[in-house]
């Protein structure tokens, strides 16, 4: 995979809020086909204006010419969203994001994502993180079965048991 070295990362901005919403909705449509709608557009707009962007922390990716490359949001020492417009995928966007969220962290992080995500839980296991509990979909909106994963920086993962 080779490292797009046109990509900048900052902190986002209120601003961004429509921007990182299309590239929310256009990479589960792209990579989630099989999920049901549980939210307006309007609705995922107003989710990430006034609960993701003010209740975590939030970078965005841009490429050369500025455009919004995907997003990523750490809330307390969780992985909420991580996110990449279609076609940007296997560039290291992801890998940039990722790594920003591990140096924001204190040294452990937890993620969801949904089981049949394999390409998700490929890229996360590829990056140190460790499947530690699945659940039957009840937990989440959309029903849909998926699994907790975690990451520690000295490579154990955290929780469950002593070390």
């Amino acid at each position: 995979m080779a490292q797009d070295t046109a990509v900048r990362l900052r902190a986002a901005t209120a601003g961004d809020a429509e921007e990182i919403t299309r590239v929310f909705l256009a990479s589960r449509a792209a990579s989630l086909p099989y999920l049901p709608r549980v939210h307006s557009d309007e609705d995922t707009l107003a989710w990430i204006t006034h609960v993701v962007l003010p209740g975590s922390r939030v970078w965005v990716a841009e490429g050369a010419a500025g455009e919004l490359l995907g997003f990523a949001s750490l809330d307390g020492d969780e992985l909420d969203q991580l996110y990449l417009r279609p076609g940007t995928l296997r560039r290291g966007t992801g890998t940039l994001l990722l790594d920003r969220v591990k140096e924001a962290s204190r040294g452990e992080l937890s993620l969801y994502t949904f089981q049949r995500n394999s390409a998700a839980r490929d890229f996360y296991e590829r990056h140190g993180f460790v499947a530690v509990a699945y659940d039957d979909g009840s937990r989440n909106e959309e029903k849909e079965p998926d699994v907790l994963y975690r990451w520690t920086a000295s490579g154990r993962a955290a929780g469950g048991g002593q070390p």
